[in-house]
């Protein structure tokens, strides 16, 4: 099965894909119809060989933006997408880079070398404000939502830890539960003005009974050392939360599903220009004088590839949209049979990683006494 949902800006049109075979949906409050009668079925079927040792397992991407400075409206926006998932019958939902908290594209937080501006400063508390606490209320509630409509979900946040923010991924399985977090190892250029950088202790792979899932945010899935780690770790189902929608990112998602003989998810934002405040709250440094309201700020492209390198579904540049696919997960040996980037196609005794996986904290108290004393004052 291969579907894309488009959701327009006002969630109430009806669309259908083109693929016969494709779902049928109204987003008015997110709700489902059935499909017109089809001699073909609602979805494909899935060759499994009388292999009862393969699983299939239907994932979707969600390609939708964030409600900028409105975290309480983007959890509301994020369980309308999780229901409509749930309903197609999705086990495992991936949404994309900085979805809850939002990615601040076009900012420049009013810094430049040497200085910083009063708005900039203001833009940042805001921007702060609008993060979350892990653990924290807004993860509660994802994870009810996970459990309420029984899927794994991989939630792109930015999170707040005191007055540093993170760009983060969250894992909830389909019981309701929160699993862990993997933090953005290195922001790009100037996202490192407003995000800290993660850590070694922060770069899971979970295994769950739809396989092992683990994430890598935006340019880092460029870093061959990390995805090396995460190969390392026996990574099955490979997520990319990202807010590139360049034509290159397709490149890079496909080479490492042939990389990683893994499959791979990556999820991006459509956003309009007037899907963030208007100026002057918020400003385009150096193009907002060329923008509309709908002037398109970023493209999605969101898409999901198989681990012999097919696309699956996507990548999608037309608005929201749900892009889904039956994951057969036997594909996984089969790809690997030609190439185990860290079994039988390895060299350990020739080149190997060796990955630091301890927290890294700035101040580190010795005895509980200490800290118990350090958090009183």
């Amino acid at each position: 099965m291969q579907a894309t949902v488009p959701v327009s800006s006002s969630l109430h049109t009806t669309s259908t894909a083109a693929d016969p075979t494709a779902l049928s949906t109204q987003t008015n409050n997110m709700a489902l119809v059935p499909a017109p009668p089809s001699e073909t079925p609602l979805f494909a079927e899935v060759d499994m060989c009388s292999d009862s040792s393969a699983t299939t397992v239907r994932a979707t991407v969600i390609q939708a933006s964030t409600v900028f400075y409105d975290t309480p409206a983007t959890l509301d926006k994020a369980e309308r997408f999780l229901a409509e998932a749930a309903g197609y019958g999705s086990q495992l939902v991936v949404f994309p880079e900085a979805f809850i908290g939002g990615y601040p594209r076009g900012s420049s937080f009013g810094a430049t070398i040497g200085s910083r501006t009063a708005k900039g400063r203001e833009d940042f508390r805001k921007y702060h404000a609008s993060a979350i606490d892990v653990p924290g209320p807004e993860v509660d509630r994802l994870a009810a939502m996970a459990g309420k409509y029984k899927v794994y979900l991989v939630m792109g946040v930015i999170e707040r830890e005191g007055y540093t923010l993170y760009c983060t991924v969250l894992f909830f399985d389909s019981q309701g539960h929160y699993m862990g977090k993997h933090r953005k190892v290195m922001p790009t250029a100037v996202e490192r003005i407003v995000w800290g950088f993660g850590d070694g202790s922060t770069i899971p792979v979970f295994g769950t009974p739809i396989g092992k899932i683990g994430a890598a945010i935006c340019w880092e899935n460029r870093m061959p050392l990390l995805r090396t780690a995460m190969y390392g770790k026996g990574i099955e189902i490979y997520c990319a939360p990202t807010a590139d929608s360049r034509d290159t990112w397709q490149a890079t998602m496909t080479h490492i599903a042939l990389e990683g003989g893994c499959f791979v998810l990556s999820a991006n934002q459509f956003c309009r220009r007037k899907d963030y405040p208007p100026p002057p709250e918020y400003v385009f440094l150096g193009v907002e004088e060329d923008l509309t309201p709908d002037s398109v700020v970023c493209a999605g492209g969101s898409v999901i590839i198989s681990p012999l390198g097919t696309v699956l579904a996507g990548p999608n540049y037309d608005g929201e949209a749900l892009i889904s696919a039956d994951l057969d997960l036997g594909e996984i040996a089969r790809a690997k049979f030609d190439f185990d980037v860290v079994g039988h196609y390895s060299r350990p005794e020739v080149l190997s990683l060796t990955v630091r996986d301890h927290p890294t904290n700035a101040v580190m108290f010795t005895s509980e006494s200490a800290k118990t004393e350090a958090s009183r004052r």
